[in-house]
């Protein structure tokens, strides 16, 4: 019996109503959408992304209207959308921008931007810094008690970004009366702000400002006017008698002193006061900080995770380094292993060799690297990783001993083509911040945050960078450069890898890197 065409016609029009009834519950993958690239025109310096945080930080030069903000950069994760799209038009950062990107699901970044503009307000013979209130629009200068406020002598002035800003009235050097608050417009790129000088006396001729003890030495700071000359002496707490801070030791700035006081002992009371000839500035009470050891520095503790991964601690005992064995063994073996071949003769040291992993011309460049630190998990073909360990002593130098054997760079990201053909560069380079939590480091390209020394979240940083072939180990020292000398840090963060651009696996497969015995000093 043949199938009439009615028949057909009704059963494809019932097949159409169920389907249309069927209920597609897969869920959309949720892949997260990172802002990949970003730069504006007049940075300062590169912009910083923190993929984390779901933020973008941009570093804009003083005479960048930061209200007509134009972007020369803008890329996101492939596939993703982003409104608005950034690479368009002009945007106001005088507050934070907010981004949103697209794919499946939406995801909220805050775009912000950073503005230095350097200010200074000077008179002839005040005492100390001229305090400068951005916030509030003050600026505030001490002067000797013997002053007269009717004429004084202004050395330097600059409110605003440099060429580009007008005052009224339009102070200059020169003599002025500030006898009463001075309230002065400042006016750039169209906007005007008033701001207001006051000029106070004060008896006090010297002062004692702040000092910041450390484990082996003390930072001063003190002020005095500026025509005289600034200096410190110091004791220690159970003592009577003052020692003089060598004059080669105090740095000075109009009427702003500061010296470092070496060679002291840990855990100990001191009292430190500013001086200028006869003047005595107040005394501070200070107790210096205690020394410790960087854990398992010597690379002596090692264990073999199934069969494979290397482990630069005892099995038993607690992880304070950690490596990117566990990625580069999912496509081969470990990268960084033990050896006995040490600077002593004796023990153990790490050896980070940068090789391809993989088979065939399946895989990718894994960089051998120890690092203070945790891998968390492999993602895909790339790290997920945890920066930083618990820490808040200030030492002044890392020390240790290395060996390194380059090779021609013969992998590279994008980022790095003009590299290939170079020798390849070992990176040593330690930071003390004031993370809140272990820093998350990310190697995908699609999601990548990486570490970066200018964070502002670095308290001191210091690096070694060499790229040649030794005959043997070398002692190095790398000198910690400190951004403040009051901040405490909370986390120290030591990396050591076989080729410096690694995190992008750029690289020269072969390169070698021995490291043993890590140390800190704490004196200068």
């Amino acid at each position: 019996m043949s199938v009439t065409k009615p028949y057909i016609s009704t059963l494809l029009f019932l097949i159409l109503i169920f389907s249309g009834c069927i209920k597609n519950d897969l869920p959309y993958p949720r892949i997260q959408q990172n802002i990949t690239a970003i730069s504006a025109v007049g940075e300062s310096r590169a912009a910083l992304i923190d993929s984390s945080g779901f933020s973008g930080t941009l570093y804009l030069d003083e005479i960048v209207d930061v209200s007509a903000v134009k972007f020369s950069e803008f890329s996101v994760s492939e596939g993703g959308t982003a409104d608005p799209d950034l690479s368009e038009g002009v945007y106001d950062l005088s507050k934070p921008l907010v981004v949103n990107l697209t794919r499946y699901q939406t995801y909220q970044w805050l775009i912000r931007a950073v503005q230095n503009i350097e200010r200074y307000f000077t008179i002839e013979g005040q005492i100390g810094e001229t305090t400068v209130d951005a916030i509030g629009r003050r600026i505030i200068v001490n002067v000797p008690e013997s002053s007269d406020l009717s004429r004084l002598n202004v050395t330097s002035i600059k409110l605003g970004p440099a060429g580009i800003t007008t005052l009224s009235p339009d102070i200059v050097t020169g003599i002025y009366d500030f006898s009463r608050p001075v309230r002065i417009d400042v006016t750039a790129h169209g906007i005007t702000e008033e701001w207001t000088i006051y000029v106070e006396k004060t008896e006090l001729l010297v002062s004692t400002d702040t000092a910041d003890a450390w484990s082996q030495v003390i930072w001063a700071y003190g002020s005095c006017p500026s025509d005289m000359k600034g200096g410190f002496q110091y004791r220690r707490a159970d003592e009577e008698e003052w020692q003089d801070v060598p004059a080669d030791l105090v740095t000075q700035t109009e009427g702003s002193f500061s010296c470092y006081i070496p060679h002291l002992t840990p855990l100990t009371e001191y009292v430190v006061r500013a001086i200028s000839g006869d003047e005595l500035g107040n005394e501070i009470n200070v107790k210096t900080q205690g020394t410790a050891l960087i854990p398992d520095g010597d690379f002596d503790q090692w264990w073999l995770k199934n069969g494979k991964i290397w482990c630069p601690w005892n099995e038993d005992g607690e992880q304070y380094w950690d490596t990117g064995n566990t990625g580069a063994a999912t496509l081969g073996q470990s990268n960084v292993v033990p050896t006995d071949h040490t600077p002593t003769g004796s023990g153990q040291a790490a050896e980070l060799n940068t090789k391809f992993v993989g088979i065939g011309i399946i895989g990718k460049l894994a960089a051998g690297s120890i690092y203070t630190g945790t891998f968390q998990k492999v993602d895909g073909t790339n790290g997920i990783l945890d920066f930083g360990r618990p820490w808040t002593l200030r030492p002044t130098r890392l020390k240790g001993y290395y060996q390194y054997k380059t090779a021609e760079i013969n992998y590279s990201s994008s980022e790095y083509k003009d590299l290939i053909g170079r020798p390849d560069s070992c990176h040593i380079y330690v930071a003390l911040t004031d993370w809140t939590a272990p820093f998350e480091i990310r190697t995908n390209p699609n999601n990548r945050q990486l570490f970066d020394k200018n964070m502002p979240s670095i308290i001191a940083y210091g690096e070694l960078v060499y790229s040649g072939t030794m005959d043997n180990y070398q002692e190095f020292e790398i000198k910690l450069d400190y951004r403040s000398t009051s901040r405490v840090p909370s986390y120290i963060q030591i990396t050591c890898a076989a080729s410096k651009y690694g995190d992008f696996f750029t690289g020269g497969a072969g390169a070698v890197l021995y490291v043993d015995q890590l140390s800190f000093d704490y004196d200068y």
